[in-house]
């Protein structure tokens, strides 16, 4: 089940807790402690993800913070056996007073403390595409190696749940009740269209989820893309496999099928624009297996950390199947999932 989101609070507590158990000789653990996996609680919303690794001496790492894509981090230090300092740049079109576009390189800066396998830290760097500085407090915790692929060939299954009924909107719900909802049934399809009024202030649109969690299951679904659009299928609320009009596009972890930003499809197998497709996803043990249109795109790879839009941290508990409803127009029909005993 998801967990409550950290509030302020319960954050200085942590990080008081923390550092006030940390002991001052510096023999206790090696400088590079930090070595590993860290998944990540956002004070007020929002999962991250770090990956710190080290190749013949020189320290380096990947980040996701909250959406996007896994990227390498721009810079990455050890202070002292308790504490890390990761920086991460991107560019950004700012504009002037005259109206006129420039491009910045900005930065980011997390101070991350440890204990053990805890980590509690800050954030802070520009606002996002303004000035003004922002400050984001998070909690983590170290996240255990994937392991060895599991045998699917043994796997044991329940009775299959049909998650849309066709008629209406039973059993599912909006992530966020204060943002719109663009999913609405269509003949027989669960249809997301996030219409922009043609003048006005932009709609902030939001994604849908099940009501029912789960843990790791098949799940098997028909959809269609239509031309330019994005939609997402994120397996207990963690993991997105990619929604998205790709066709004819080369291989990128990014097109249809994709283990969003972390696993790119062995083949192209999607369909052009605006034809049905079908989706077969396996998760189980933290490893991710999908048939697109009846080729096997991805076998039994790691999925390594959550993906960008998670909505927990906790790659081990139960969760919904969520469809992101911000980006496109798409449609979902004959969604089944079938529980891994």
């Amino acid at each position: 089940m998801k967990k409550a989101p950290f509030t302020l609070m319960a954050f200085l507590l942590a990080f008081s807790s923390l550092l006030s158990n940390t002991p001052c000789e510096t023999s206790l653990e090696s400088e590079n402690s930090f070595l590993g996996t860290w998944t990540i609680d956002i004070v007020g919303g929002g999962v991250a993800w770090l990956n710190v690794h080290e190749e013949q001496g020189v320290l380096d790492g990947e980040l996701l913070w909250i959406g996007g894509s896994v990227l390498p981090v721009s810079d990455i230090y050890v202070v002292d056996e308790h504490t890390l300092v990761v920086t991460r740049t991107s560019e950004q079109e700012l504009k002037t007073t005259s109206g006129e576009a420039r491009t910045h390189i900005r930065t980011w800066t997390l101070r991350i403390t440890k204990k053990n396998d805890a980590i509690a830290g800050t954030m802070t760097g520009p606002t996002w595409g303004r000035n003004g500085e922002e400050l984001s407090y998070f909690t983590g915790r170290r996240l255990p190696a994937v392991g060895q692929a599991p045998d699917v060939s043994a796997l044991k299954f329940g009775k299959p749940i049909k998650l849309f009924n066709g008629k209406d909107m039973t059993g599912w719900r909006p992530i966020d009740s204060n943002m719109a909802n663009g999913f609405k049934v269509v003949n027989g399809t669960m249809q997301n269209d996030p219409v922009q009024p043609e003048n006005g202030e932009h709609i902030n649109y939001g994604n849908l989820r099940t009501d029912q969690e789960f843990d790791d299951f098949n799940l098997k679904l028909e959809v269609n893309v239509p031309k330019g659009n994005n939609s997402g299928v994120y397996l207990r609320g963690l993991y997105e496999i990619q929604v998205v009009d790709s066709y004819g596009l080369p291989l990128d972890s990014h097109n249809m099928g994709a283990l969003y930003s972390r696993v790119t499809p062995s083949e192209n197998a999607e369909k052009p624009a605006g034809e049905w497709q079908t989706m077969d996803i396996t998760l189980v043990d933290r490893h991710v297996t999908v048939i697109l249109n009846g080729k096997k795109i991805i076998d039994n790879a790691p999925a390594k950390g959550p993906t960008g839009g998670a909505i927990s941290s906790d790659v081990f508990a139960p969760g919904p199947i969520y469809l992101q409803g911000d980006h496109g127009t798409v449609a979902y029909r004959n969604i089944v999932l079938t529980p891994i005993l």
